[in-house]
């Protein structure tokens, strides 16, 4: 039974997770970092802080990962005073992050050698369904590990869906991530062409969102776009490539050749080399506006 959890990695969809987790009864433990304001509220809160994940892994029965990508996994798992340091028989190790699931499968191999267990569970929607309690969690376990992580995905997620073994969760994501990413790429280039082909944007978003090209996504960008507001879908075009990068590198590995994948990681690549990483996905139009001012 996991009672005491810790936890690393409290951005913007992290600080909310772990909030849940805190706020629902499960002392928590979390690892500090940089920007403070996340881990001070938490401290505020109750939680503890240490300053290792070779700390955590000693002292919790759980230890859940929200961070950047695949690359920040292995560290913390594989690196000096990480998780497999002292990974003890019967914990859990549960990585919310998007990452890799040839990586998550790694990790699933040798954190069960030292009698562990370990979870890929990729959460979606925004850090506003994060701090509610309301995400959605794509899991990757075997049977008995997901019926024991359960009841702490429940305190911060609004559906939970088994996917089936490690690696399996992460792959999920990368597939929903991959069609989400496209569905942006093209409705900004679709609006972005409108003013040139003397088009009302705002027309053509009436009968788009009335009709078979709506989608979540459309709704995000496209009413504040309008504005001139380009926040309306809060995910970095950094964090895109990134996602975008990872779904190449799996459909590769699993032989599969895509039409449009290339297409979309030029287009992220383009957008993060023309400074706007850091912004998010509306501002994919500011990428269409600086090529067409040269």
């Amino acid at each position: 039974m996991i009672k005491t959890i810790g936890f690393i990695g409290l951005g913007m969809m992290g600080h909310g997770i772990a909030g849940n987790i805190l706020e629902k009864g499960y002392p928590l433990t979390v690892m500090g970092h940089n920007n403070r304001p996340p881990v001070e509220d938490l401290l505020a809160r109750g939680a503890k802080e240490v300053s290792s994940p070779r700390i955590l892994a000693a002292e919790n029965d759980a230890v859940f990962l929200c961070v950047r990508g695949a690359e920040e996994v292995e560290t913390l798992v594989y690196g000096p005073d990480g998780l497999l340091e002292s990974c003890q028989p019967e914990m859990y190790i549960v990585d919310c992050t998007t990452s890799d699931p040839t990586l998550s499968r790694k990790i699933a191999a040798d954190v069960h050698k030292c009698g562990a267990h370990f979870a890929d569970a990729p959460v979606t929607r925004a850090p506003r369904d994060a701090e509610a309690g309301h995400l959605n969690s794509l899991v990757g376990a075997s049977d008995s590990t997901f019926s024991m992580i359960l009841p702490v995905l429940k305190t911060y997620s609004e559906n939970i869906t088994h996917f089936g073994s490690p690696g399996a969760g992460h792959s999920a994501k990368l597939i929903n991530n991959f069609i989400s990413m496209g569905y942006a790429a093209l409705i900004s280039e679709g609006m972005a062409i409108c003013s040139l082909a003397g088009v009302d944007s705002a027309k053509l978003y009436e009968v788009m969102s009335s009709g078979g090209a709506d989608s979540g996504v459309l709704r995000k960008m496209v009413p504040g776009m309008l504005k001139g507001d380009l926040t309306g879908h809060q995910f970095s075009l950094s964090n895109a490539l990134k996602d975008v990068s990872y779904f190449c590198k799996m459909a590769e590995t699993e032989g599969f050749a895509s039409y449009l994948s290339d297409s979309l990681l030029n287009t992220y690549s383009d957008a993060e080399n023309a400074g706007l990483g850091d912004r998010f996905m509306a501002s994919l139009i500011e990428l269409h506006a600086k090529r067409q001012t040269g």
